[in-house]
């Protein structure tokens, strides 16, 4: 059976121990040298210990990317990473070719950054989803920020509330480029009727950080108001979120 290379060879790069020596690289299969060993022992225990709290984030990426690539050290990559997106938000939420274009990842690194990512999004879903909004207004702003905040293209989502506005579904609507994605509202409209949708919530990110909404976001809101008046559904609010806070146009006196 083939091996899925997890994106270095192992005759090809040099490790490093904690001290910075560097120390010739073992064949496939050979024994993880001790000293490796005990880096990686440190750092569950630590974990276990002290949680996340007690970790920078350049370690909490070790730790995923120990079982990607377990004969090597795994501390350059992990630096590089973060040097090349910043925190570890942005790494595991970064674009599969971003990714790839630093050197040593390859598919089972990819695998483990986008795990963590599919695992936030279920957590944080699961605490809005089939929840009344109200009661969990901050839960759901941590939703759409653990989905959208880090996206470097714009999306445009729909949150379907019922009557008692209680979260019945989640769903993107459109994806786009930078600074544009497309907006149908007769689709938007049609799906709350198939649901039996009696209010929206309208979320979407702006790539470049800023939530300050462009005409256009503001032009295409009354639009969707408008088509909501005359089906008697309900428009509470239009969220954009940045990369650090969100607007709302009902706090903004914009809806």
């Amino acid at each position: 059976m083939k091996q899925e290379s997890s994106g270095f060879s192992d005759a090809a790069l040099p490790l490093f121990a904690d001290g910075g020596a560097a120390v010739a690289t073992t064949p496939s299969g050979a024994t993880v040298p001790s000293y490796l060993r005990d880096h990686r022992k440190r750092l569950r225990a630590r974990f276990l210990d002290g949680g996340a709290d007690a970790m920078p984030d350049y370690e909490l990426l070790e730790l995923l990317l120990f079982r990607a690539i377990p004969r090597q050290d795994v501390k350059p990559l992990a630096r590089a990473l973060m040097d090349m997106f910043g925190d570890l938000n942005r790494v595991i939420a970064a674009p599969e070719g971003r990714l790839r274009a630093v050197p040593g990842v390859g598919d089972a690194v990819i695998v483990e950054l986008k795990l963590a990512a599919a695992c936030a999004q279920r957590m944080a879903r699961a605490k809005v989803m089939n929840r009344p909004i109200i009661s969990s207004w901050a839960a759901l702003l941590d939703y759409c920020h653990t989905t959208m905040s880090h996206r470097d293209t714009e999306q445009f989502r729909v949150l379907f509330l019922d009557r008692k506005n209680v979260l019945v579904a989640d769903e993107a609507q459109g994806q786009g480029t930078v600074d544009h994605v497309p907006v149908y509202p007769r689709e938007i409209l049609r799906r709350a009727l198939e649901l039996n949708a009696s209010a929206l919530i309208l979320v979407h990110n702006h790539p470049s950080g800023d939530p300050t909404p462009s005409q256009a976001d503001i032009d295409m809101t009354q639009t969707i108001l408008a088509a909501c008046d005359a089906l008697s559904i309900t428009l509470h609010d239009h969220i954009v979120i940045g990369q650090a806070c969100e607007l709302s146009f009902r706090s903004s006196g914009l809806l």
